[in-house]
């Protein structure tokens, strides 16, 4: 078996990822042979008896080939996912590893079956181009590479290599437990695509080489146009809406698997389609949740990925000369020649004092300047398209009634007085600009 590997890698240490099955040490036994500059990385899951047995013989081994050895256990998990928490702590310690020994490669024993499998859970779950292409031969992860030379052999190639050169190994008895997902694929499906054709990982192996010539490309098409459409956690609508909806789809799978740290399986297909579903709404208010208590919210030409929205608590602040709240600036002026919304001239003899700022309560009303009628904050808020995200925090002004005076840069009540009319209070209100740049 032939790795068709640079040799220039094994100019310095590489890490192996090794659990004493016949893949990995099929794996170690051929990287023996191109260099003895190895780490061996053994992670004992603690789930079997048979585990301990396992990293005692792998430690013997290393010590016997002049290997490094490094292993870790896991004590406990405390996800559902048994799969998705172990692999999490896997890679870990891989990259733990990789900093101690000053090594940019980790080699992985992944060969032709598991790749069949992977694209096929990648299909049947959903996911965008760089998902279905499924294992990568080499891949950049944050500051190092993965590197997995088997990818061209099925593992009957593998048992037979042990064979032919006598090499022991273990067999982990949970691959043959088909509550696991991959289990099921391996026994139930892939035997069946053998019998078509028995070279059928290499027809996947070209299948998934060309969908990483597209998804290649396709990530230099999203490096043209991601500044322009996502900055600071916020998707512009407008400027997305304006690319093609290939394009757009996998911008989102870019922009949420940066979020979620490239972790594998975590935003799938069904994830993008509702996304999309509330762009396109016409409804300026939506919100969906994310995985991981996340929730990405559309707020008219926007969306925001964040996490899950809290309750906003209760306030009530009496008024100073100035205040700064939420992302407005209130405070008391001498004279002002504006006759704006952001601007507030009360009568103190018509209201009573001290005077405060709260956000709004359900209910709350306004008697707005020339008219005779109440009408809904909330109402105000829809028309001026006050984010959804903010309308229950934004400050009003009050007196000590609890009459509402003044919505602040938005609307003025029949308690607010013109310049040419007796006032002896005047309130200024300032926006600090958000920058969307």
């Amino acid at each position: 078996m032939k790795l068709n590997i640079d040799d220039n890698i094994f100019a310095t240490p590489i890490v192996v990822g090794v659990s004493s099955g016949p893949d990995s040490m099929c794996l170690l036994n051929i990287l023996e042979k191109k260099t003895k500059d190895i780490i061996v990385c053994h992670i004992n899951h603690n789930v079997r008896k048979e585990s301990k047995k396992e990293e005692e013989y792998l430690k013997e081994y290393c010590k016997n080939h002049n290997l490094i050895f490094e292993s870790m256990t896991i004590t406990s998990y405390r996800e559902s996912n048994f799969e998705n928490e172990a692999r999490k702590k896997r890679y870990a310690f891989y990259e733990e590893i990789l900093k101690k020994y000053h090594s940019n490669y980790l080699f992985l024993a992944h060969h032709g079956d598991d790749l069949i499998e992977t694209v096929l859970m990648k299909i049947a779950r959903g996911s965008n181009i760089d998902g279905y292409a499924g294992i990568k031969k080499i891949s950049k992860v944050k500051d190092y590479y993965i590197v997995r030379p088997l990818l061209g052999y099925t593992k009957e190639d593998i048992m037979k290599y042990n064979k032919d050169n006598n090499i022991k190994y273990y067999i982990d008895k949970t691959n043959e437990d088909t509550s696991y997902t991959r289990n099921r694929y391996r026994k139930n499906i892939l035997p069946l695509l053998k019998e078509e054709d028995k070279d059928i990982h290499k027809k996947f192996l070209k299948y998934s080489n060309t969908l990483q010539e597209y998804s290649n490309y396709m990530q230099r098409e999203i490096e043209r146009h991601i500044n322009k459409v996502y900055k600071n956690n916020t998707i512009y609508l407008d400027r997305l809406l304006e690319l093609d909806q290939f394009l757009i789809n996998n911008i989102l799978y870019y922009i949420l698997n940066n979020i979620y740290n490239n972790e594998n399986n975590i935003i799938t297909e069904k994830h993008i389609d509702s996304i999309i579903s509330i762009i396109r709404s016409d409804k300026p208010n939506l919100s969906i949740n994310l995985p991981y208590n996340k929730v990405i919210v559309k707020e008219y030409n926007k969306l925001f990925i964040k996490n899950n929205i809290n309750k906003v608590n209760d306030y009530k602040i009496e008024l100073s000369d100035k205040i700064e709240i939420n992302n407005l600036t209130i405070k008391k002026i001498k004279e002002i020649n504006s006759n704006g919304n952001d601007v507030c001239r009360l009568n103190s003899n018509n209201i009573k004092l001290p005077l405060y700022l709260r956000n709004r309560k359900n209910g709350d009303t306004i008697i707005l300047k020339g008219s005779n009628y109440h009408k809904k904050i909330k109402d105000i808020f829809i028309e001026k398209k006050i984010p959804l995200s903010k309308r229950d925090s934004y400050p009003l002004l009050v007196d000590s009634n609890d009459n509402i005076l003044w919505i602040p840069n938005i609307k003025k009540s029949i308690f607010c007085c013109l310049n040419d009319e007796n006032y002896d209070i005047i309130l200024f209100a300032n926006e600090r600009e958000e920058n969307d740049e």
